[in-house]
């Protein structure tokens, strides 16, 4: 597989993901569905906005691990959230995330009204190419 960025500007480099991310030869995709602050035993979490990205975070990798997929490989990765105010002071819960495993997705960040349990702050949606 080869993975080609593309950024044409600098700006989003601080934010740590890219404009666009072109992928060829690649073997299979996985489509991950939106992975929120959910327990193992199906239940929301009510912890605060970098508890719940913390937790959504590691049910993306039990979903890419799992699947046979390498988190590095991650090329898109979509962000929900009940409240961007309350995301940006706990970015580096992702940022930091990302960086210790290498991914540098397109991605887009979205204010939603609700998520499927009210308590749910945040949801990531993934895209993994092999």
């Amino acid at each position: 597989m080869k993975k080609h960025i593309v950024n044409p500007w600098k700006w989003q480099d601080q934010l740590g993901y890219a404009q666009g991310v072109e992928v060829r030869n690649n073997q299979g995709t996985l489509y991950c569905a939106g992975q929120a602050a959910m327990t193992a035993d199906g239940q929301p979490s009510e912890g605060n906005m970098a508890q719940q990205i913390e937790l959504s975070l590691q049910n993306v990798e039990k979903v890419v691990k799992q699947a046979g997929y390498h988190l590095s490989n991650i090329v898109r990765l979509n962000i929900y959230t009940t409240s961007i105010d309350e995301f940006f002071p706990a970015y580096g819960t992702l940022a930091g995330w990302m960086a210790q495993h290498n991914i540098l997705p397109s991605s887009t960040l979205v204010e939603v009204s609700a998520l499927a349990y009210p308590q749910l702050k945040i949801e990531f949606e993934a895209t993994v190419v092999d």
